[in-house]
């Protein structure tokens, strides 16, 4: 086992890296205690990830950089320690979980760095099974890593640093890939190990995940600009929007009102009943209303009773079918490995069903070249690294086009519109594999967009983008969604459906189990359990008053104010 810590304190951290020159982190303090869960947020390139790296040796034992300041583990120095020495006391499950999976089954991954520390056999065996219950994976410990879904693989990269049994873990986004059964099992997993006295640092995105922690940084270009109780900071709506960080529906619809709201939604229900708010004004037509007359149309994709089946495992998809029309805007949702993302690659046949036809514009896609398909049905991939491969960014827009025959002035104006669209116009000549997270996910959207498709599918397509990039992104699809392009989103993020979806599409093992409009699936608590889906909290709220209200915009325009409040 571990050896016990008490304390884990980062003092006046600096930290700059050389190639390309940048300052990544500028006096960064903090403190860690045993039994202790603290929170970091922050834009993209805020420095979070580098503070974790310091934190396990990755920098700059790993990857150069010249840093200054202390790191302390009880009072021992550890900056620049190499990180094999630390591995036994500080984890970390990255970011980018798949980096961090290579064994041909779950068991063995599991194992691995257990056997690494010198555990013996018999003890390796019960941490295995004991990591792979806290995760739920214990029913795939033989399946082969690759073969797992997104939220799957995050799991499993989670059990394999519990299995490690270190003193301090560091969550590096660990929860993004996660739907939200698996986010809640994932800190109540926290929680446990809170309890056992492990010190945790977790980097995340969404503030309602972190509110029961015991502290909250946020950074912003390398430094920590505030910090304290999660709760209490939760509310200073500036400072979120400053750090790149999506503030709490309900301390923003405080601030809209200028009172005084708990975050809890039932508690805010009250709180604003208690203010004489007792009802929401009828929506207005447009309000009601907002799925495109264009989705009424012939349809462009048409699945009949497809089901799939992986050759090292049970049935994908079970009898699906559906249309898809022009316009339309469709949230595909459903938990960790119902069965969105085989569902979603059958839609420009990069599966080809077991049973059933995929159908676009009438032709069975099963007949038509896949190259075909692909220039009416275009794919972004979760990971934009997966569809990334050319020497620059124009090189890697350009690519596609110039298959289907563009070239000269014609290829060039297609390039320059579709960087202007994605934001990336300055960025034509850079390497693609050195951009942010954000740039690549805007690159591989737009390698798709230069195709002009008809049909756009994004899974998860806000992943590893901070807030301001997931509005760019989103607004993007919005512009597009105005030309008539069809966007189909596969995600587990409750506010991009609620403020952008029309239509959803609900996966459960395998088989569709709902296809409708977003208001019928919101107000109906059987299908929300089904999907493990939580409505945010500013449509939880209208939902209370009896009305579907998508964002806090809505709810202030819907709310039946006192006079006092107007």
């Amino acid at each position: 086992m571990s050896v016990a810590l008490r304390r884990l304190e980062v003092r006046a951290l600096e930290c700059r890296f050389a190639d390309p020159p940048a300052q990544a982190l500028t006096g960064v303090s903090l403190t860690v205690d045993a039994g202790e869960l603290v929170a970091i947020m922050g834009e993209s390139g805020a420095g979070k990830s580098t503070l974790l790296r310091c934190v396990n040796g990755l920098v700059p034992s790993l990857v150069p950089a010249a840093c200054e300041g202390e790191i302390l583990l009880d009072g021992a120095g550890v900056l620049g320690v190499p990180v094999g020495m630390l591995a036994g006391r500080v984890a970390m499950v990255f970011q980018d979980f798949e980096a961090q999976l290579f064994s041909t089954n779950v068991r063995l991954e599991v194992a691995f760095g257990p056997a690494q520390l010198g555990v013996a056999p018999y003890e390796i065996e019960r941490r295995v099974a004991a990591a792979l219950a806290r995760v739920g994976l214990t029913d795939l410990v033989a399946r082969d890593p690759r073969a797992l879904s997104g939220g799957q693989k995050q799991r499993l990269a989670i059990a394999s640093i519990l299995a490690m049994a270190p003193a301090v873990i560091l969550f590096d986004e660990a929860a993004t890939d996660l739907d939200p059964v698996g986010r809640q099992e994932l800190y109540a997993t926290l929680q446990r190990l809170r309890t056992e006295g492990l010190a945790l640092v977790a980097v995340e995105h969404e503030i309602d995940p972190v509110l029961g922690a015991d502290r909250l940084y946020l950074m912003r270009a390398g430094a920590i600009v505030a910090s304290g109780p999660p709760a209490v900071l939760a509310c200073d709506v500036d400072a979120f929007l400053a750090c790149g960080v999506r503030p709490h529906d309900l301390a923003v619809l405080a601030r809209r009102l200028d009172v005084e709201l708990p975050l809890a939604v039932e508690d805010a229900v009250e709180a604003l009943r208690r203010l004489g708010v007792s009802r929401l004004l009828p929506a207005t037509k447009d309000a009601a209303s907002r799925r495109p007359a264009a989705a009424d149309g012939p349809p462009i994709l048409e699945v009949e009773h497809l089901s799939y089946r992986y050759a090292d495992g049970p049935g994908a998809v079970h009898d699906v079918s559906v249309a898809i029309g022009a316009g339309e805007v469709i949230a595909l949702i459903g938990r960790n490995g119902s069965g969105k993302t085989t569902l979603a690659k059958h839609l420009n046949g990069l599966l080809r069903a077991t049973s059933g036809t995929v159908r676009l514009d009438g032709a069975d896609v099963a007949t038509v070249p896949l190259d075909r398909v692909a220039q009416q049905v275009g794919y972004v991939f979760q990971n934009p690294d997966d569809q990334l491969f050319a020497a620059t960014v124009a090189d890697e827009i350009a690519f596609g086009p110039r298959n289907f025959g563009l070239a000269g002035d014609v290829l060039t104006t297609r390039v320059e519109e579709v960087l202007a669209a994605v934001g990336l116009a300055e960025r034509r000549d850079a390497d693609p594999f050195l951009l942010s997270k954000g740039e690549r996910q805007r690159l591989a959207v737009a390698t798709v967009l230069a195709m002009a498709p008809r049909v756009l599918i994004l899974d998860e397509p806000t992943t590893g983008l901070d807030y301001p990039q997931q509005r760019q992104m989103l607004e993007l699809l919005v512009r597009l969604r105005a030309r008539g392009t069809t966007i189909v989103l596969a995600t587990h993020s409750p506010w991009v459906v609620a403020e952008y979806a029309e239509r959803v599409l609900l996966m459960h093992a395998g088989r569709l189990v709902f296809d409708g409009p977003l208001a019928t699936f919101v107000a109906d608590a059987t299908l929300l359990q089904a999907a493990a889906f939580e409505p945010p909290p500013a449509m939880r709220l209208g939902l209370a008053f009896g009305r579907v209200t998508r964002t806090v915009d809505e709810l202030v325009a819907a709310l039946d104010l006192p006079t006092r409040l107007r």
